[in-house]
This record gives structure tokens, sequence and C-alpha cells, in this order.
């Protein structure tokens, strides 16, 4: 935190000297506030200088400190579709058009997050097949005034702006260049909340996990305290999250996890997770519920670069991801049904990828009572020559295409996996296999290029498990 406040006064030194109260990037023109939050309002401006902030009935005064940092904090307010302006004076007066109050969320990740509303346009149509209107032309009839984005810029946001500009309204180039999984999301809880809803979007393409964490935050970490970690600490962090806070959010959102899948991370990326969950968390002062995407399947093994990876890393991989259920107020996003090769490691989707973080959102945040997860591995028992798993988010198994139930396998004692059938029983599913007398352990799904058809009522998969998991016990929160 110091080396980006000390950054932004250093590049506001010259506008100090006219005396003028200056305003971060994140703070401007058509931007969303949080609702039922306090609304926090910063800047800088001359040394014992006075400014007052005034929106809606709310309004606060304060004097700028030694450094010429000042921060008002505005009472919480309600949702509202009013346009209205906020007001800060001091020597000038800047006053914010267009503001509105509603649900914030910050989106972050690797290129798959990026992924831009331009490119969701240019999918393969079969993608969209039997959905009306078609997503794939979003941008054609786009035009809610009540999601507001705001696409950061890795060089511009730690600057101010001049103009106040850098949020706008969900359409023509400004959500041409948005990530389109942030944009999907905010259509759905716009939709379902029917409340104005501001996206934050700050990805950067291949980006491993590690520079979005500050390095505090992994010298804190009991797990890497001791452990010399790579992959540029903090380098996204500093200039494309720090700036934000402590702008108020309502939670995270999360796609990432190609790049680490790559370098064989197992259960350290678990621990990187909880490191990178638990200082955006520090930096807001609050358990904000942070809801991420498990990554699709994509043949790792045919990469020709180092190390070289098989067809069981990436479920590894995926097994690391789930293990990081167990942090407080987190959700995943299961994907393995969204994957056709057309997109290799980018595939397409990215509505549906948005309206099931959305359900993350909805249930958990919301309280909406919405299915949100697919059937998740709770435990196994055996009988005989037969295997019984149990799963939770289990009413309405069934085939996603209704044919029989694929990517199960079983294994006996000497550890050998043969394929296993697999029969529904309500809420619990039968395997046999008959090369296997005496199943000891299962598997499901455990292959790069799964697509598992099973699925529950509300059509969401369910996400590929070991019964012998390693990773669940090695991680702890």
């Amino acid at each position: 935190m110091k080396f980006i406040k000390t950054l932004f006064l250093l590049l506001l030194a010259g506008f100090q000297l006219k005396a003028e109260i200056i305003l971060p990037r994140i703070l401007g023109n058509q931007m969303v506030l949080q609702q039922q939050k306090p609304i926090v309002i910063w800047g800088t401006a001359n040394v014992g200088e006075q400014v007052s902030v005034s929106f809606a009935d709310e309004s606060a005064q304060t004097l700028a400190d030694e450094n010429g940092k000042w921060k008002v904090v505005l009472n919480p307010l309600e949702a509202s579709f009013e346009n209205r302006d906020l007001t800060i004076k001091g020597t000038n007066t800047i006053v914010l058009k267009d503001i509105l109050v509603g649900e914030v969320w910050l989106c972050s990740g690797q290129s798959n997050m990026e992924y831009t509303m331009r490119k969701n346009s240019k999918v393969d149509r079969k993608e969209a097949e039997g959905l009306s209107p078609s997503p794939i032309d979003e941008l054609f009839f786009a035009h809610h005034k009540n999601i507001r984005l705001f696409l950061v810029n890795r060089k511009e946001l730690i600057k101010p702006s001049p103009t106040h500009e850098g949020w706008d309204i969900a359409e023509g180039t400004a959500l041409r260049n948005f990530s389109a999984v942030g944009y999907f999301f905010a259509k759905n809880l716009n939709r379902e909340l029917d409340v104005p809803v501001g996206v934050i979007a700050s990805s950067v393409p291949g980006s491993r996990i590690e520079p979005w964490i500050n390095e505090e935050d992994f010298t804190n970490s009991v797990y890497f305290k001791d452990k010399k970690v790579d992959g540029d600490p903090a380098k996204f962090y500093h200039p494309m999250i720090e700036p934000l806070v402590p702008f108020a959010i309502k939670g995270f959102l999360w796609y990432q996890g190609e790049s680490n899948c790559f370098l064989k991370d197992r259960v350290n990326y678990t621990y990187k997770m909880k490191a990178l969950v638990d200082g955006w968390r520090k930096d807001w002062g609050a358990e904000l519920p942070f809801y991420y995407v498990q990554i699709a399947p994509f043949e790792y093994s045919s990469s020709q670069g180092e190390p070289k990876l098989d067809k069981y890393d990436l479920p590894e991989f995926w097994e690391a991801q789930s293990a990081a259920l167990k942090i407080p107020n987190t959700g995943m996003a299961v994907i393995t049904d969204l994957f056709d090769g057309g997109g290799g490691i980018h595939p397409g989707y990215k509505w549906e990828v948005g309206r099931r973080l959305a359900l993350q959102a909805l249930d958990k945040t919301y309280n909406e009572r919405l299915v949100s997860d697919g059937p998740v591995y709770d435990k196994m028992k055996t009988k005989g020559k037969e295997l019984v798993l149990y799963f939770d988010n289990a009413k309405g198994l069934k085939s996603r295409d209704g044919k029989p139930l694929n990517y199960f396998e079983l294994a006996g004692t000497d550890g050998v996996f043969h394929p296993a059938k697999a029969e529904i029983k309500g809420k619990k599913i039968l395997l046999t296999a008959t090369e296997v007398e005496n199943p000891v352990k299962a598997r499901f799904g455990w292959d790069e290029i799964a697509q598992p058809n099973l699925v529950n009522s509300a059509n969401l998969p369910a996400s590929a498990f070991r019964t012998d998991n390693p990773i669940i016990n090695q991680f702890n929160p």
C-alpha cells in the first residue's frame, strides 16, 4: 500500500502546485456506488485544505492531512436508478455526473476473464444454438444504462483523470472492449435484483496468480512465509488492484489458472488462492464473497513446453481449485460442459460462465435460494462388487445428453482404474466394473478433455474428483 500511495502522490505533484482537489481515477462520472455500505470518497488537496463532499442527502467535511491526503465517509444508501451528482468542494469544485447506487463487483484473472465482448461476437454460432435472442449478437442490441463498466488500464489507473472519465454505460465501444464474463454476470444480476450494477474489470492475459497477490500477503501466509515465491508477486496488484481500495464493492470474481496449470501447480495453487483472497479481503476490510471459475478442459499434454504435462495434470489442478472451497464465503462455477475444442484454451460460452457466476452470487450472497452448484462428491461406501457414491446438490441427478453416464472409473487394491458402469439411484450413484471384483476407490472426469454428462436438476455439471483425494487434507485454511 505504501508503494502505490507514494507513486500516486508523486504523479500528483504537478497538480498540487495549483492547490486543486484531485480524485483517483476510479471515482468518476457514471460510476455506481455500492448500496448499503459506507461510501468512501478520497483524494488529495493542499495540506490543511478543507474538503466537503455531498451526494443525495448525505454530506461530510474534512481537512487534508500533512501529506495532502483526505478521505470522507458518507452514510450507506439504498439502491437507486436516479441519476444524481456527487459534488466535492475545496479550492476547486468537482461535480461527478450521472451517479447510481447499486451493486458493484470486481472481476479479475487472466485471458478468459479479459476475453472481450468483441471476441464473444465472433464465436461459432452453434455454441448459442437454441438461445433467443442469441448472446453472440449482444453487442447489436445492448444498451443498458443501469449497467456500468470500468475497465482497468494497467498504466492509467494510478493516474488521475482530469475529465473524470473511466466509467461507461454498457453499450458501444466500451462494451466491445469489456470482459464478456463480467458483463453477462452484471446483466444477470441487474435482471434478477432490479438494481443498478457496476463491474470493474482488471485482468491481464497470460498472467499467473502470483502477480495479483501483494508481497506482504505471501509473507503473512503460514504456507509461504519460509518459501521463495517466483512469478513476480504484486506485479499487477500494485498498479491494478491497490488503487481501487477503498472503493466500496460487494465482492470478487476470479477466472484464472491456466498459466499455473502449465507449471504443474497443485496444493501450492490452493494456498496461493488463499493468500489472494485473504489479502484482498484485508484491503477492503471485510470478508467479501469470492466466486471463481474452474478452468475448462484443454489438452495441456500437447504443449511442447516444460515441464511436460500428461492428461492427468489438469484433473489434479481441478482438484486444487476445488479444495479452495474450504476458504469461507467462496463458490466455484464448473464449466466442463462448456467446451467443444473450437476455442482451444479460450472456449466461448462466456455468457453461460457469467450466468453461473451470477448464480453463485444470487444464491449465496443475495439469498435468492437458487441452485448454484452441480453435484458435489461427498462420500463413498463399498457393497460387495459395487461402490456407492453420495453427492451434495444431488436433486434430480441425470445424464445431460440422455446417454449412459460417462467418465466414471473404479479401482481395486491394485490401484489400476477401469471404466465403470454408473447407475443413478436417487441421490446416489452405483458403480460396477467387470474387471474390479472388490472396488476400493473411484474417480470421475479424470482426463484433461473430459466432458462428463452427470448433472443435477439445474443442468449444472459435477466437478471431477477422486475418492482418495490427497489435496483435501493437505490444505488447511
